[in-house]
């Protein structure tokens, strides 16, 4: 308690009533949940058991959770509840499923599962068409809409026929016992509405919430907490309106602003002072952020010395701003002798990094890049994950449903139904119902063998599975489903070879991998379902971070470049008035990354397609206040600057001084 500062501390000690936390970046937010939760359990007698802390990201939740169980000890930790929203919410409904008509072992669907099942409810191969329709129905969880209200508030034929597939949807979810990522906070908010008793037994277990990054909760998690916290209304809020950047994805600023409305008796203790960035780089952020309209008013200050001034340079072009950037980036290494760990390159959109990453690997610098999507992502390793999955483990009903699709083999959804509708009769697997006597009666003779013969073929793989090569295995089950052949007969060639491609490479690296550790078919599904765990490790290489600005926030480096900074791309174009708001949060949210030093640049031209297009700088560059900033490069205000080969000449002397 002693580290905090005054703010902080009042954040901490305050209980009499709901508490709203607005932390500017860099305040220190983590350490006031965590010691909160210390003074909860330690100083005000409540049990670990009956708090939980809420967080975004499962890195956010493991963190928190190391946090608080080396400071209380670890023994007197046991029981509380460190989770993200969608894991509280599968918390709830595992233990509550039978009142929903759901069995405790319900699946969960990721968003490639729900594709499949927009498109056999539309006929569609239509992809624009089925990613609108899955937004639509995405957005109505979010809005907490039923199918029947849903349908309500359509105005138009279109919506309405969307509507009726939500419906359809929502149907085939339950004949699978299956829920999606959405009904994770959609399903408890029914659950608690409907049923009284449900609720009062998880008002009664939860005693006080703590929320973090509050600004990025939706609809549907506000109203979550709010049944939660119930008359007691003890919780504490954390969040930063100037941080607001997901609004694309269902998050409502709004939400910090409704607490107040919600709650007559709302305390809101700030925490101004920032522990990571120089003063100018703040002096950039205030004065840019005043330019978006405010609820909540503050600015952030640190005492960590006034700091570099904030370098704005304009590039000839794409090529030219990557080469100068790596340039500058490497000398600034060699001359300050840092680590490539610590500078960031951040921008708007992905398609920016790509001449990024040629740059860093000419000149051999090691890097690693997010915010783009992983190899894992792909439909066709998502395909063969599902067969080790079921191979694995039968009962794993969403990994049937993938396999059994993947190639099609004459079961459609009227079987997938039929088998999905027993298996929740009876609260048994998708693959043990397969076997009962009921699903033989209910089938067609044909629909019957077919399931059959890809059940048997499951069983047996199965039987092997901690015994055989897994290489042996491997190439036995691609070979059994033909899944090459499927590829061409249902892509593009060119597609086709891409994703077989790397089918062979995922395929490749399990031979090899299980070799080098002796390790079975199992033990290696399991090391699979560890790697997304593995990304969240402590461990960070030594190499430059490539991230878009949303995928950036939370984290902070040293030196930070920003890229990109231009009308169209940030603010992106087609901005309205309430969207450039989010834009220049965004902004705000990347310059707030920078410990030390910052440099934003922006090219004069673009190529898109063959032809050249000029580009105007981004209108946030000139809602900076000139006093704090230096420009370089081909700005009209820019001193004069080096040559590349004076600049070549200046790495290659600093690098022998090093090497002195």
């Amino acid at each position: 308690m002693n580290k905090l500062n005054p703010a902080q501390r009042e954040a901490v000690l305050y209980l009499e009533g709901p508490l709203l936390v607005l932390a500017g970046a860099g305040s220190g937010k983590t350490r006031v949940i965590t010691q909160k939760i210390v003074h909860l359990v330690e100083r005000c007698g409540y049990a670990p058991k009956n708090i939980a802390a809420i967080t975004f990201t499962n890195k956010a939740a493991n963190e928190m959770r190391e946090r608080v169980g080396a400071l209380l000890q670890g023994k007197n930790a046991k029981g509380l509840l460190v989770s993200t929203f969608h894991s509280l919410g599968m918390s709830i409904l595992r233990s509550e499923a039978r009142l929903l008509g759901y069995k405790p072992k319900f699946s969960i669907f990721d968003s490639s599962d729900s594709w499949k099942i927009f498109s056999e409810l539309t006929n569609s191969g239509d992809k624009q068409e089925i990613r609108a329709l899955q937004t639509q129905v995405s957005n109505w969880k979010q809005a907490l809409l039923s199918p029947e209200q849903a349908l309500l508030v359509s105005t138009d034929d279109e919506t309405r026929a969307r509507a009726g597939i939500y419906l359809r949807y929502q149907e085939t979810l339950r004949a699978y016992q299956a829920v999606d990522f959405d009904d994770l906070i959609y399903l408890p908010v029914v659950l608690f509405r409907e049923h009284l008793e449900a609720l009062l037994r998880w008002q009664n277990r939860l005693h006080y919430l703590l929320i973090d990054e509050y600004q990025d909760t939706n609809d549907g998690q506000y109203q979550l907490t709010k049944l939660l916290a119930g008359s007691r209304k003890a919780f504490t809020a954390v969040g930063d309106d100037d941080q607001a950047i997901y609004a694309w994805r269902g998050a409502s600023v709004e939400n910090l602003h409704n607490l107040r409305r919600d709650y007559e008796n709302l305390r809101v203790i700030k925490l101004e002072q920032n522990y990571r960035s120089s003063q100018r780089i703040l002096k950039v952020a205030n004065h840019l952020i005043n330019h978006n309209s405010k609820v909540f008013e503050k600015t952030l200050w640190s005492d960590h010395g006034i700091g570099d001034p904030v370098r704005i340079y304009a590039a000839k072009d794409g090529e030219h701003e990557a080469e100068s950037v790596i340039l500058r980036l490497l000398a600034h290494k060699f001359e300050h002798r840092t680590q490539f760990s610590d500078y960031a390159i951040l921008y708007r959109s992905n398609h920016l990094s790509r001449v990024f990453e040629e740059q860093l690997r000419s000149q051999r610098v090691p890097y690693t890049v997010s915010g783009g999507s992983s190899f894992f992502d792909h439909a066709e390793i998502k395909d063969i994950i599902a067969y080790l999955r079921l191979i694995a483990n039968p009962d794993d009903d969403p990994a049937f449903i993938r396999a059994i699709t993947s190639p099609k083999r004459g079961i459609g959804n009227a079987t997938l139904e039929k088998l999905g509708s027993h298996a929740g009769l009876r609260h048994i697997s998708l693959f043990d119902a397969a076997f009962e006597i009921e699903i033989k009666q209910q089938l067609q003779e044909r629909q019957f063998e077919e399931l059959m013969l890809f059940c048997n073929f499951i069983s047996r793989l199965e039987a092997r599975a901690d015994t055989d090569a897994c290489g042996e295995l491997l190439d036995e089950l691609l070979r059994a489903i033909n899944y090459e052949t499927w590829l061409y007969d249902s892509n593009e060639p060119r597609q086709a070879e891409s994703k077989w491609k790397n089918v062979e490479d995922f395929i490749g690296w399990l031979k090899k991998k299980s070799e080098a550790d002796e390790k079975s078919l199992l033990a290696m599904v399991q090391t699979i379902a560890l790697i997304n765990m593995l990304e969240g490790s402590n461990e960070q290489p030594d190499a430059v971070a490539l991230s878009t600005l949303h995928a950036a926030k939370g984290l902070e480096f040293p030196h930070v470049y920003i890229i990109g900074a231009e009308e169209d791309i940030l603010p992106h174009r087609d901005s309205d008035e309430k969207q450039i708001e989010e834009e220049r949060r965004l902004m705000y949210v990347g310059i707030t990354r920078a410990e030390r030093s910052l440099q934003i640049s922006y090219c004069n031209r673009r190529k898109r397609g063959k032809d050249w297009h000029a580009c105007e700088p981004s209108r946030f560059l000139g809602e900076m206040p000139e006093s704090e900033l230096v420009y370089a490069g081909g700005h009209k205000a820019a001193a004069p600057t080096v040559s590349k080969i004076e600049g070549m000449d200046k790495l290659a002397k600093l690098k022998a001084m090093l090497n002195k």
